[in-house]
């Protein structure tokens, strides 16, 4: 940010703690309003849970992530750091599902108006019985009609829903759960009905391009943490890293940032944390019941990352059926596998908890000749590389119940705000949530700094002399 002209006033302080997408995002919505940013994070890093490292070579990814075409504050987010080119993004959906043996049969969209979009593609699709279809057809129009906000949805499950409007438990596995799992990261089971209709109605049932997949064509940190280090450092902001915050605490008109290697002064400050990290730091009595965030919970993410010496599948991505293979991404060009010199396919496992403390060996044991299942031409390949991530806790639980639990950005400390996947936007756990929520944080906090800034102009022109007032009116 250049320094300020003469007479021009310096804009309010905003002090963002947290380096994921949340605080990211808040950050430079600040900044571009002109606010004096700094952003603490307590890791080496930036990224929160997007990030890559190098391994033989090899970018990595932690996990792998795609987006929606309806995901519009990601994208936007995107644009904002300049990188909207380094994403790919589908022309229409098309989402191949394989089965033991190979076969491959495809979920997508025609060119009628949405719901009608996804009609061609399901009357073809093998794996659900003709009464399947139609009892699907029930609860397209069933959810259509659901009212994500209502608590009542918040309260059911979506499996228990799923099975009142009919649902055999073939079309839940081989339908309703191979979409709701990864975006949620629950079972149908678990999740919450309010946020599996959110899903379905924003992605697939109200705008036919919606539900088309987009994922990053260049490793996670040059996407998100490295050109989003370059706007802010463009912008003038304080950007530290290893920099912990201990607490943050109001002291008369301003707030304190307290850290081990000194405090910040702001004007506002973002918490843009884990939900179980929040309560640490917030001031006292900033919410109502800090324990309560505990019942989010987690849900964790598993991501296997298997080399070959040849290429085993022509698919860019596609999604298990009948095998513990949830979807699996061909990463080889992202990574930096040269072509010819074999394929890098990485699967991810999303609601892992039955594989989040197993064994390499273990899960190497289950897993390639699961993956050879699907890919015969796996079975005479060799295996260059195993290797596992773990995210224990990548998302919170997105389980009935959980709407209540989900605070809004605005806390009872006037100018203290939380962002996050987690709180209160409306969507489960994604980079669009995160975004959205520090967007929002951002604004919210600008607009507390302006109406206190309000408030101090008022204050100051009732102490000034008469004679200054009565030419005021």
């Amino acid at each position: 940010m250049p320094p300020p002209s003469p007479g021009r006033s310096v804009g309010p302080s905003v002090c963002v703690v947290g380096g994921g997408l949340a605080g990211l995002s808040a950050a430079i919505t600040a900044a571009d309003a002109g606010a004096v940013v700094t952003l603490l994070e307590s890791r080496a890093r930036l990224g929160g849970a997007t990030f890559s490292f190098v391994r033989d070579g090899l970018s990595i990814d932690n996990g792998q992530h795609v987006f929606l075409r309806c995901c519009t504050a990601y994208r936007g987010f995107l644009d904002r750091l300049g990188v909207a080119d380094r994403v790919w993004m589908q022309d229409r959906l098309s989402l191949p599902v394989v089965t033991p043996g190979g076969r491959i049969h495809h979920l997508s969209r025609g060119r009628g108006p949405a719901p009608l979009h996804l009609a061609g593609s399901l009357s073809r699709y093998p794996l659900l019985t003709a009464a399947d279809k139609l009892a699907a057809a029930r609860a397209v129009l069933g959810l259509r009609r659901i009212d994500p906000e209502d608590s009542r949805a918040d309260d059911m499950s979506f499996g228990r829903w799923l099975r009142r409007t009919g649902q055999s438990e073939r079309a839940i596995d081989a339908l309703w759960g191979l979409l709701s799992i990864p975006t949620m990261n629950v079972a149908p089971d678990n999740a919450s009905l309010g946020l599996a209709a959110m899903v379905f109605r924003t992605g697939l049932l109200q705008d036919s391009a919606a539900g088309d997949i987009g994922m990053p064509a260049v490793p996670l940190s040059q996407l998100h943490a490295e050109p989003a280090r370059a706007v802010l450092d463009a912008a003038g902001a304080d950007v530290r890293t290893s920099a912990r915050v201990t607490a943050i605490e109001r002291r008369d008109d301003r707030l304190l940032v307290r850290t081990h290697t000194g405090d910040v002064p702001a004007d506002a400050v973002v918490v843009a944390v884990p939900h179980d990290d929040v309560a640490a730091i917030l001031p006292e009595g900033a919410v109502a019941d800090p324990t309560a965030l505990r019942g989010l919970g987690a849900s964790p993410i598993v991501n296997l990352h298997v080399i070959y010496d040849r290429r085993v599948t022509d698919q860019r991505f596609a999604v298990g059926h009948a095998s513990p293979v949830q979807w699996v991404f061909d990463r080889s060009e992202v990574a930096g596998l040269s072509p010819g010199d074999g394929q890098y396919l990485a699967v991810s496992l999303s609601a892992a908890h039955s594989y989040l403390h197993l064994p390499v060996a273990a899960l190497r044991e289950r897993f390639l000749p699961a993956l050879a299942e699907l890919f015969p031409a796996a079975r005479a390949a060799h295996l260059r590389s195993f290797l596992v991530t773990r995210e224990p806790q990548a998302t919170f639980r997105a389980a009935p119940g959980t709407a209540r639990l989900r605070l809004g950005e605005c806390t009872a400390v006037p100018g203290v705000l939380l962002a996050g996947s987690w709180t209160d936007t409306g969507w489960p756990a994604t980079m669009e949530g995160a975004v959205r929520s520090g967007v929002r944080a951002a604004r919210r906090a600008l607009c507390v700094e302006r109406v206190s800034q309000s408030r101090e102009v008022d204050a100051a022109a009732a102490d000034r002399p008469s004679m200054e007032g009565a030419m005021s009116t």
